[in-house]
């Protein structure tokens, strides 16, 4: 029995009614996100999938600007840096093109902020070499027609521990009903508009990925409920709006059954 660390690809999805109304918001955030510890966090957002040539434009030109002007942070070592070089090579010989590199930083320890770009054809054609993680800062957009062309790419994804989707309420609601049911299946956590790194240690968060990596090791097979629990698949939703949650999970409790809501069990609505 081990117990490590793990990160991922951490999909974030962009959809065209959220980026036409929060441009530069949405922006700032990732590139934020993206350099963050150097982009060193395992919720780190190494895959972004765009939807539509305006989005896709308006992403390519605003982590440009953003990941070519600001200086490279230092690494944990060498062997981090020599790895995210390796796995930018990766990408780039599986189809990837450069969009941008800023400044190289001081020593052994840094590399270049990276944005690189690949269509949704070429992705879904070598979907193994193109999630290949690129940890640190590094992000690869793949750029995706419609809303049927990111599902197929993210269909293509195996686990991660996070994968967001920015949407709006009123602009994508066809989309965001097509692209969420895959997102879901393949993350532990599911956000909704905030990117993924930073994460709120209280018992409604899962810092695993789905099913079964998600279940915890110390359950048990013998007696019940804890014999049952260990096939539970975790979920976790943060940032969502009520009418996008399960009936389960939603504010007025439809359903009417017992949730625990702050340690305490109850049947009653809840507001947030």
């Amino acid at each position: 029995l081990i117990h490590l660390e793990m990160s991922a690809v951490n999909p974030v999805e962009v959809l065209p009614g959220a980026w036409s109304t929060r441009v530069e918001e949405i922006a700032a955030e990732l590139a934020d996100s993206i350099l963050v510890g150097a982009g060193q966090f395992c919720t780190n957002p190494g895959l972004i999938v765009s939807v539509g040539e305006e989005t896709t434009r308006g992403i390519r030109e605003g982590l440009a600007t953003r990941l070519g002007d600001r200086p490279a942070g230092t690494l944990l070592g060498a062997g981090v840096a020599e790895n995210l070089r390796a796995a930018q090579m990766e990408l780039r010989d599986a189809g990837a093109s450069l969009v941008v590199e800023g400044p190289a930083g001081p020593g052994a320890c840094s590399v270049p902020n990276t944005l690189l770009e690949v269509s949704a054809a070429a992705f879904v054609a070598a979907p193994e070499r193109l999630a290949t993680e690129a940890f640190g800062n590094c992000s690869l957009l793949v750029t995706c027609a419609d809303e049927a062309e990111a599902a197929a790419c993210l269909s293509q994804l195996r686990g991660n521990l996070t994968g967001t989707i920015y949407s709006s309420l009123d602009l994508d609601s066809v989309a965001y009903a097509v692209v969420e049911p895959v997102l879901r299946e393949r993350v532990g956590r599911l956000l909704n508009d905030k990117v993924p790194t930073g994460v709120a240690v209280d018992p409604a968060m899962n810092h695993g990925g789905p099913y079964p990596s998600s279940g915890h090791p110390a359950f048990t097979a013998v007696g019940i409920p804890a014999s049952l629990r260990r096939f539970g698949a975790l979920q976790s939703y943060d940032n969502v709006p009520g009418e996008r949650l399960p009936e389960e999970l939603r504010p007025d409790n439809p359903l009417g059954i017992q949730r625990c809501v702050d340690g305490v069990w109850t049947t009653e609505k809840v507001s947030w």
